[in-house]
């Protein structure tokens, strides 16, 4: 059974390579399936596409490509994030939502553009689009300006000096709630998955309201495999999969080079996504549609 990975970024947002190299990868890889769940866009999403439908054509070795989106939310003072697959990315109702998103985080960026201006660094949120052509302006974005630049000597330097939460030049975004982020995918007939719980060290009780309420909402997955978990981590999130009536899903949130030693499809070296999981998904965006179906007509 061939592995799949249902998490990974492209430069659209703050990955390394393009959908159309993503894709070449992870045929070398030998993935039968990709989502690309690039963070609050799908602007890479048709060239993925396209160049999956092109190789195919050609007969050569193609890969699976599953539209998907990373939607950063808020809850309770943490980032929460929340991936949707199989999106009907291209619905008028489901962009117009995107770009109110995609608005808040233009906004913080000329704010946080302006207060490093103030630490005597030489940014704006143009200089940022310009080495950036096309791609979503992340704070990884930022640290590899302050780094080419010479500002700092590492990226984890750029965070703990410029880009942390708790420094005095960060600006927090509006984000939406993990609730609004799943009835969003749900209304474009996609599968809403909680992704990597155990970043947010919760802690068990937290994480179990969090996932109760999501599940009211909507919820109908949870990333059980994932990079950075241990065996018990990933048993935990089985068992509350199963406690809560979700569906597996994982990847490895491959970034290419900006985030090194992390590989697509294996994470560190030990994530195995087995195609059996998307199987089960993939019957659920059935059911998903047609909620979205019931949804436009009402």
């Amino acid at each position: 059974m061939r592995p799949v990975d249902l998490h990974t970024h492209t430069s659209k947002s703050d990955g390394s390579l393009s959908p159309a190299q993503l894709v070449d990868y992870a045929v070398e890889k030998g993935l039968a399936a990709l989502a690309i769940t690039d963070h609050d866009t799908t602007d890479g999403l048709d060239e993925a596409l396209s160049y999956a439908a092109t190789l195919a054509q050609k007969g050569a070795p193609c890969t699976e490509v599953i539209p998907g989106i990373e939607f950063s939310t808020q809850y309770e003072q943490k980032d929460v994030h929340i991936v949707g697959l199989y999106i009907s990315y291209d619905a008028p109702s489901f962009q117009d939502r995107l770009n109110a998103f995609v608005d808040s985080r233009i906004n913080r960026n000329h704010k946080m553009c302006e207060n490093l201006q103030g630490a005597g660094i030489d940014i704006t949120f143009d200089k940022l689009q310009a080495e950036n052509p096309g791609a979503v302006i992340t704070r990884a974005h930022y640290a590899s300006y302050l780094l080419e630049h010479g500002y700092v000597k590492s990226r984890p330097d750029a965070f703990s000096q410029y880009l942390g939460d708790h420094t005095k030049y960060f600006v927090p975004r509006e984000k939406v709630t993990p609730a609004q982020a799943v009835e969003l995918i749900l209304q474009a007939g996609g599968v809403p998955i909680l992704a990597h719980p155990t970043l947010y060290h919760m802690g068990t009780d937290r994480l179990c309201a969090l996932v109760a309420s999501l599940k009211e909402s909507g919820l109908m997955g949870i990333e059980a495999f994932y990079s950075t978990y241990t065996p018990q981590d990933e048993r935990e999130m089985r068992r509350i999969a199963d406690k809560y009536g979700l569906l597996l899903s994982g990847g490895s949130d491959f970034h290419g080079a900006n985030k090194p030693n992390l590989d697509l499809g294996t994470g560190y070296g030990r994530l195995f996504v087995p195609e059996e999981v998307l199987d089960r998904i993939k019957d659920a965006a059935k059911q998903s549609s047609i909620v979205n179906i019931i949804y436009s007509n009402e």
